[in-house]
């Protein structure tokens, strides 16, 4: 079985440095996962009048208002059948900053109809963001979102992007320092830059069979639309 990925980025897949095919190229059927453990050079937000909205994110799971420096990061992907039948890989990114623990959760799967990777934020899979998948020059991965959806019980609405951010991943391998970087840029159209981190990682590839996913990796609730 392919990865999520590599269903998404089709022959390009084979353009990744090696290390990052190997952090993308795994599925459920591998039975290992790629924990990353590391620290974030800086983890920042925006100016003060996004507060409020980095605080609702921060109750689902969903960025966070905290900011700090040299902060210690993990981040968690497991490959897994979730309860819809679907190819799912988990991003759990956890920082230390002062005074607690902070989370941003994403589970992620191929959906073949619209052609792209969908991205599940948050504890409940309310918001439903399209990434689209690139290599950048240096073999790295780039994920880019693009329209986001909103899913609660019967409601569902495409989510306006001036009440969203747009956000940018990048991921790669330096062959000098032997480690992972990630950059994220999550920024909005109208207020500018809201959130993200950069630093670097190390990764281990532990055994993991499908059924041995880790509860606190996996969504509390699941969404059935893409």
């Amino acid at each position: 079985m392919s990865s999520i990925y590599q269903q998404a980025l089709g022959p390009a897949f084979a353009r990744l440095h090696p290390q990052v095919q190997r952090r993308f190229g795994f599925s459920s059927a591998d039975g290992i996962a790629s924990i990353g453990t590391g620290r974030m050079d800086e983890v920042w937000r925006g100016p003060a009048y996004t507060l409020p909205f980095l605080a609702v994110g921060a109750w689902r799971h969903i960025m966070f208002p905290a900011t700090g420096r040299d902060v210690p990061f993990r981040i968690e992907n497991y490959a897994y059948i979730d309860g819809l039948g679907r190819e799912t890989v988990t991003w759990v990114r956890t920082f230390v900053l002062p005074g607690r623990r902070r989370r941003f959760d994403a589970t992620m799967i191929y959906a073949e109809r619209r052609g792209c990777i969908v991205d599940y934020l948050g504890t409940h899979q309310h918001l439903a963001v399209d990434i689209h998948p690139s290599v950048d020059e240096r073999g790295g991965l780039r994920l880019r979102s693009g329209e986001q959806r909103f899913y609660e019980g019967p409601i569902a609405f495409r989510f306006p992007l001036l009440f969203s951010g747009v956000a940018d991943v990048h991921e790669w391998f330096d062959d000098a320092t032997q480690r992972f970087g990630i950059e994220v840029v999550v920024t909005n159209r109208t207020w500018g830059r809201l959130f993200g981190y950069r630093g670097w990682f190390t990764a281990a590839w532990p055994s993991c069979p499908r059924d041995a996913v880790p509860p606190h990796v996996r969504p509390i609730r699941e969404e059935r639309r893409e």
